[in-house]
């Protein structure tokens, strides 16, 4: 499937139907999601793998990632409503995912999932709570020797610091990420964010 293709099957899937505020619950854009699959697909981290997508919402990336060909896709989402979209995303482009309702912060979760081969993942910015992305990267790195993650446009810094020893960031895709109006204290339609995506490769 070429990036193109990708990209337009990636806006049919729906979005949240009840975004919460305190979760962060924006989609993501079906153009970045393409962008952060092909760029890992192009180096053989998707087709045929174990792909987990932590923070799955209602399924761009992870059904993004079954288009690809990944052998087993898995979401982690903490929010059963999202899950419930999800599922119907998947049943809508024909492709087989699981999705499963869970808290990354769950120590126990990771020894029930098990490892995979990659992880992709959206999480949140920190924008409602500081350092809210930190569950997600210790999940990634303990279950993945691949990762790729949208992260603000420099965040590398604080990454590099605190995944050091275990783990660096081996490449980087700059991309942006338009935010609608979602939330009533958003006072713009549309306010775009600059994004990179990191791949981090645990040591």
């Amino acid at each position: 499937m070429r990036l193109k293709h990708l990209e337009i099957a990636l806006q049919r899937i729906a979005g949240f139907p009840h975004p919460r505020a305190s979760l962060e619950q924006y989609q993501t854009p079906a153009p970045l999601a393409a962008r952060l699959l092909y760029h890992a697909h192009s180096k053989g981290d998707i087709q045929g793998k174990n792909v987990y997508d932590l923070g799955s919402g209602t399924g761009m990336i992870a059904i993004g990632a079954a288009l690809l060909g990944a052998r087993r896709v898995q979401g982690v989402e903490i929010d059963p409503s999202a899950i419930v979209v999800a599922i119907e995303n998947a049943t809508l482009l024909e492709v087989k995912a699981e999705f499963t309702a869970a808290d990354v912060r769950d120590a126990p979760l990771a020894d029930r999932l098990g490892p995979c081969d990659t992880v992709v993942m959206n999480p949140p910015f920190g924008a409602q709570k500081a350092h809210a992305d930190r569950p997600f990267i210790d999940f990634a790195i303990r279950i993945s020797p691949v990762t790729y993650g949208i992260f603000n446009t420099g965040s590398i810094p604080f990454i590099e610091a605190y995944i050091s020893g275990w783990a660096t960031i081996d490449e980087r895709v700059s991309g942006i990420f338009p935010i609608r109006r979602t939330f009533a204290f958003h006072k713009k339609d549309v306010r775009e964010i600059g994004v990179e995506i990191l791949r981090l490769v645990r040591n």
